[in-house]
């Protein structure tokens, strides 16, 4: 017997199906053209039963509900119904994609996956398999059986990639995303089957277009469903994987933001961060003046979500940059910086320039890649003599590809400079010098028998023919 809340839910899903086809009428969600978002006739009790008793297992009540009363099967890839990928299987089918021996054994014991677990706990669970390329097949399937221990395999995307659903233990009735290449799996959001499935129609029957990556590894359905979760907990991993979720929307209404902006005000850590991510996403003009009041305490993520939202309207940030100079103090912000900066469409080297001398290798690198990307790069020449001295060979190399086609004597004796330091090719260096000397009609091996003392005489070039 089913509760008002679960029949309720299937009656949704019945009707979704339909509204889901209909929305969907050139086939173009992925897999739809396999099972036509049709569901074939519900299973028989006897028929989960006998599966029961054969594993010796207790499917999850969800899940049997969805055979029981939407349906079992279908005419999409292994006769499988309307679903995620290419569909749902029909019950005791393909039951050995994840254990190919003895399935019986393993299927009733407890999963060891778990939605928190790290990249090294993974690693540890196939140690075994992965570092062992003489595995016999016997013992392969014994390892296999131990890793995908409870977990019965309910559909495919292709290829390696399949959903399984959790049979035993602390997370039963969860569905987790499988590569049979061992990749890590991912859990779903949701915590059970019916809510899983539910929510592919509502991705296909909204206003956004689907993507099926999305699909697998982040919450979606309508936005309202989406901010009814967010709203409904104070778990902070929920909220981000709620916020995640509307991210990759690619629209919002206003009432929608509206409910944003204003748990915005409040929020504080990873969710205040996120929230103003959306925001900028969906509207730059509201964001703007959190945006300034956020930069007071990440520059970073500022530019980034300029850089990435708003490139036309980068040039909002001019003094802002200028002002704040000494607040970019690592790579990765100053990179940023510069890429706000050539959406501005000026010459900007003398922003660019004080960081030349910057004590961060990579700043220095970046500086120059900047300075090199300008139009009238050539009056920056003494800067980039400055990088042409540098102890380190990365940046030797920085200032060199920068200063690629620029005719300008008194780069000469850096040349020289450096043909001589580097007998033999280290980083690339004496081969972007190659292809700098070119200009002057010089090689790596002539430019050492210039003499200095005349390089600075306005006929140098005869004393070197």
């Amino acid at each position: 017997m089913i509760d008002q809340k679960t029949s309720d839910q299937i009656e949704r899903i019945k009707k979704k199906l339909v509204i889901a086809k209909n929305t969907d009428k050139d086939l173009k969600v992925f897999g739809a053209d396999s099972h036509e978002y049709v569901v074939g006739k519900t299973a028989d009790i006897s028929d989960i039963l006998q599966f029961e008793d054969d594993y010796n297992v207790s499917l999850p009540d969800c899940y049997k509900t969805f055979l029981l009363h939407i349906g079992n099967g279908g005419i999409s890839y292994q006769d499988s119904a309307a679903g995620p990928g290419y569909g749902i299987f029909p019950l005791g089918k393909n039951v050995e994609e994840f254990i190919s021996a003895n399935p019986e054994k393993y299927l009733k014991e407890d999963c060891q996956f778990n939605p928190e677990m790290s990249d090294d706990f993974w690693k540890d669970l196939i140690k075994n398999i992965d570092e062992n390329e003489n595995l016999s097949d016997e013992d392969f399937n014994v390892e296999s059986g131990k890793l995908y221990a409870g977990i019965l395999p309910i559909g495919t995307q292709g290829c390696t990639y399949y959903y399984g659903l959790v049979l035993n233990g602390e997370f039963k009735g969860r569905i987790v995303n499988i590569d049979l290449d061992l990749q890590k799996p991912f859990f779903v959001f949701e915590s059970n089957f019916l809510d899983w499935y539910e929510r592919w129609l509502d991705e296909i029957t909204s206003e956004n277009e689907v993507e099926t990556e999305l699909f697998n590894y982040t919450l979606g359905g309508a936005v309202s469903h989406i901010l009814s979760v967010y709203a409904a907990t104070d778990d902070e991993k929920i909220k981000l994987e709620c916020l995640y979720g509307i991210l990759k929307k690619r629209k919002i209404d206003s009432s929608e933001l509206d409910f944003l902006e204003k748990h915005y005000k409040s929020a504080t850590g990873k969710i205040k961060k996120m929230l103003l991510q959306v925001l900028v996403k969906f509207d730059y003009n509201r964001a703007y003046p959190y945006l300034t009041a956020f930069a007071k305490e990440d520059i970073l993520s500022v530019f980034q979500f300029v850089f990435w939202y708003a490139k036309n309207k980068s040039a909002d940030w001019k003094e802002f940059i200028k002002n704040n100079i000494d607040r970019i103090k690592d790579e990765e912000t100053f990179r940023f910086c510069t890429y706000l900066l050539k959406e501005m469409k000026f010459d900007y080297g003398a922003v660019i320039v004080p960081f030349v001398y910057n004590e961060n290798e990579e700043i220095k690198k970046a500086a120059y890649y900047s300075l090199g990307q300008l139009e009238n790069k050539s009056d920056y020449v003494d800067t980039f003599i400055v990088g042409l001295q540098d102890s380190s060979n990365l940046v030797i190399h920085a200032a060199l590809q920068a200063v690629n086609g620029i005719k300008d004597k008194k780069l000469l004796v850096y040349y020289k400079m450096i043909a001589e330091k580097f007998p033999k090719e280290q980083d690339y260096i004496l081969s972007n010098l190659s292809i700098n000397l070119k200009v002057f009609g010089l090689s790596n091996t002539t430019i050492k028998t210039i003499n200095i003392d005349i390089i600075n005489e306005k006929k140098w070039f005869e004393f070197w023919k």
